[in-house]
């Protein structure tokens, strides 16, 4: 699938947030926080070109966490006592959702005024957000009936922003499931309220684009961490049934679980994978992470490939898993291992 693909040096969109917006979030000046959110906009985008990467992205800035696009702009949501399944703050859907404004698209207009580059946006995906919100007890009282009925509803609101975004030019979206490939596990766990049939109807749903422009990807992210062993049957369904063209797939840690989801994936779909840990300060050995790739080009044509750290790296902003300087130099290092892979052609 290497049409036009030269999204080579890639990250999930979560940047660690500047001390100068954080205080401006402290503040609740609404007035002065949209400043400082513009000016931090500015200054990662920069940042994103001094370290050569070929996706840009406004890092998060704008939201409290990952899911922030549609609990800003969505209405149904309740933010709610304690933590979801994976450590998050909680909410809950109280109401069937609707869509208040667009949940990405006008920012992604404005950062498209940064950049030459098209940008990249990243989206909690339907089937996440219908597993970590949906409760039960709700139901009755007006709540979805169902985690699958809240998620087909999800899915129908970030399928038509997908279309929205490409008309906008974007070219790259990224869904982010992280509780995905807890399901392609030899022994899969149970997370959140939506079945593993459920969860890849839903993604399905969501995803499916009737016109792909040249050089468009819709990506999913199925979680930041492979499994202890993996099921092949079950992560091969998960690629066949959700139509994305690009899977990007943890593979930081040398196992065989992370080369087996990489053997599972059809040659049809592009893979990017997760090389750089992005939650331990330590930069990796190039000739380690690049013995690593050299393995995955054994499985897959490397130029159906990208790389990237593994994850975000302040999913949440309040919870950075590294400081700037330390992003900084795990970003740099994915351009570098970029380069030994394909030389000056992106």
């Amino acid at each position: 699938m290497a049409d036009t693909f030269n999204y080579r040096i890639d990250h999930h969109g979560s940047l660690v947030r500047p001390a100068e917006l954080l205080a401006a979030r402290a503040k609740g000046d609404p007035e002065g926080l949209r400043a400082a959110e513009a000016d931090a906009v500015r200054d990662v985008v920069a940042l994103q070109r001094k370290v050569r990467s070929t996706v840009v992205t406004d890092g998060g800035f704008l939201h409290e966490d990952f899911r922030g696009s549609v609990f800003d702009a969505v209405s149904g949501f309740r933010r709610a006592q304690g933590e979801s399944v994976d450590g998050f703050p909680r909410w809950v859907a109280e109401t069937l959702p609707k869509a208040e404004r667009n949940l990405a698209a006008d920012s992604a207009t404005r950062l498209a005024d940064l950049t030459w580059i098209a940008p990249k946006v990243s989206l909690p995906s339907p089937a996440y957000l219908a597993a970590t919100t949906f409760t039960p007890e709700l139901a009755g009282s007006g709540g979805p009936s169902s985690a699958r009925e809240l998620g087909e509803a999800l899915a129908e609101i970030i399928s038509a922003e997908i279309g929205l975004l490409v008309s906008r030019g974007v070219r790259l979206i990224q869904l982010d499931n992280p509780l995905l490939l807890a399901h392609t596990a030899t022994e899969p766990a149970a997370l959140g309220a939506l079945s593993f049939e459920d969860a890849l109807a839903v993604e399905a749903l969501a995803v499916r684009l009737d016109d792909r422009p040249e050089g468009v990807r819709v990506g999913v992210c199925p979680g930041w961490k492979a499994p202890a062993s993996v099921d092949r049957t079950r992560a091969e369904r998960l690629y066949v049934e959700v139509p994305a063209d690009r899977w990007i797939l943890p593979y930081d840690q040398g196992t065989e679980a992370e080369a087996d989801l990489l053997r599972a994936l059809p040659e049809d779909r592009d893979a990017c994978l997760g090389v750089v840990d992005a939650t331990v300060p330590g930069l990796e050995s190039i000739d380690a992470v690049m013995a690593r790739i050299d393995a995955a080009a054994g499985i897959k044509e490397l130029e159906d490939m990208a790389i990237s750290p593994s994850r975000g790296f302040a999913d949440l902003v309040l919870r950075p898993l590294l400081s700037v300087e330390e992003q900084r130099l795990k970003l740099v290092l994915v351009e570098t291992l970029a380069r030994y892979c394909w030389g000056n052609e992106f």
